[in-house]
């Protein structure tokens, strides 16, 4: 039998200077410009400068995103910038992407979540006519994070060449797995355990404490829908109670919700929701309004734990 090719195609580019980069990057846009393809580039906004500048004219047919404000938190990339460009295009054409979810200077919190990013990439868009193309800075980044690209990434592009090479590192279940960790020790914090009866409560609580530590106007708001969407998921789904807390951390206001249930789909919250969809929408919400989500699953139950910027 003749082993047919994946349709998707995600390598990782290693550069070190902005000459490398637009080498690497620049020949990429124009390639599917010239093909036909719908392409979007959503990197750093330093970077995204430098490719609007290389392009020139060319720039007014690419959608052009700021990652750092797009994807600041990682688990809203999938559905909030790659699906929201792939999904809309016309059926039976190649789309083509840059996206830079890791640069220097992503915090230790956010960085798990990254990597989870990028090997879930490879099963959201399994079998689709899609190009991702993910740059990673070889000079600022340290190896640890470089081998983790050649985890995530099934082809990989060294510093200085044109041409890609298979990654025998490649095994991005296993990049999931291993940033499952437990999150860290939460400070002290409000703590307030719920069940079915008290989720118009934990609500009015979380809001409360969230105001107290900061939070107004429309972050206010983004709590409040959060923490109503992981405590009705914990209801529903995970056992029918669980655990809120509230706390500050950093110039940031923090809420969790744990339950004993287990979240068997790393892809939970990264799927844009059906038009005609009904419920399952709570997780994708959350990873669409907050600055960060990491989630932690195990035999003791299931931490969601976000980020708001005050």
């Amino acid at each position: 039998m003749t082993a047919v090719a994946e349709p998707f195609v995600h390598p990782a580019l290693f550069y070190r200077d902005e000459q490398e980069y637009l080498a690497g990057t620049l020949p990429f846009v124009r390639a599917g410009l010239e093909s036909g393809e719908p392409v979007a580039v959503a990197v750093p906004g330093e970077n995204l400068r430098l490719i609007e500048a290389g392009l020139g004219p060319d720039a007014a047919a690419v959608r052009l995103l700021d990652m750092r404000q797009a994807g600041r938190n990682p688990g809203r990339i999938i559905p909030g910038v790659l699906r929201a460009f792939a999904d809309v295009q016309p059926d039976g054409r190649r789309v083509r992407i840059i996206g830079e979810p890791v640069w220097a200077g992503r915090t230790p919190s956010e960085y798990p979540a990254c990597v989870q990013h990028e090997a879930l990439i490879n099963e959201a868009f399994r079998g689709r006519e899609v190009t991702i193309l993910c740059p990673y800075d070889a000079r600022r980044l340290d190896e640890r994070i470089l081998a983790d690209a050649r985890t995530t990434h099934p082809v990989v592009i060294p510093v200085g060449a044109t041409e890609g090479e298979h990654s025998l590192a490649y095994a991005p279940e296993h990049a999931v797995a291993r940033y499952n960790e437990p999150l860290p020790v939460v400070p002290d914090a409000l703590s307030f355990a719920f069940e079915a009866r008290t989720l118009s409560q934990a609500r009015h609580i979380a809001t409360a404490e969230g105001a107290r530590l900061g939070l107004a106007g429309t972050r206010l708001q983004d709590l409040a829908l959060v923490v109503a969407e992981l405590t009705t998921n914990s209801v529903v789904h995970g056992g029918g109670a669980g655990v809120l807390r509230v706390w500050a951390e950093d110039g940031r206001v923090l809420c969790e919700v744990w339950d004993a249930g287990s979240l068997d789909d790393p892809l939970a919250g990264r799927r844009p929701a059906d038009r005609d969809q009904r419920g399952g929408r709570g997780l994708l919400l959350v990873n669409l309004v907050t600055d960060l989500v990491r989630v932690h699953t195990g035999e003791e139950g299931t931490t969601v734990r976000c980020w708001f910027t005050c």
